[in-house]
């Protein structure tokens, strides 16, 4: 679905949850061959056995990809990311925990491009028991309605 949201129309605050999705044995093993991240931790249970959390753990990457993967359900034409920081992983996720996540807007900024601005969504991941496992800011880079007038005006293109 397309939905245009303007840098002016993100509100403070303004709160959204995600959907739940199980992380799988299989989501492991694919993302272990994308990444060749074959480590005990991910892929040997009984290694992990004699290890503190007891159980392979999801890779942190994995649980990035899908942490973020999750808030895609609309696509903004006039809005990009810009990146991502602070990323801290707060728990292990495990074979079997459902993940989702809540999308916070916590800032605005203008840009040293005056036609854009910065929105800052802060992502906070948990699992099924409402721990968080996982946080980070994610930064857009958003068009400003009076820039989309400038541009037009000017005829000339963002860049």
């Amino acid at each position: 679905m397309f939905e245009t949201t303007y840098y002016e129309d993100y509100e403070l605050n303004h709160e959204r949850k995600t959907f739940g999705r199980t992380m799988t044995e299989g989501d492991i093993i694919v993302h272990a061959g994308q990444t060749g991240d074959f480590f005990p931790h991910h892929m040997d249970e009984e290694w992990c056995k004699t290890q503190d959390f007891k159980k392979r753990l999801v890779h942190g990457t994995l649980t990035f990809s899908v942490g973020v993967g999750l808030t895609a359900s609309v696509i903004n034409p006039v809005a990009m990311t810009y990146g991502y920081e602070r990323l801290r992983f707060i728990k292990p996720v495990h074979i079997g925990d459902t993940l989702r996540t809540t999308v916070t807007i916590t800032d605005k900024k203008d840009h040293k491009r005056p036609q854009f601005g910065i929105v800052t969504e802060h992502l906070e991941v948990t699992n099924q028991r409402g721990e968080t496992v996982m946080v980070c800011d994610h930064l857009l880079l958003v068009e400003k309605k009076a820039g989309k007038a400038s541009v037009e005006t000017n005829g000339a293109a963002p860049g």
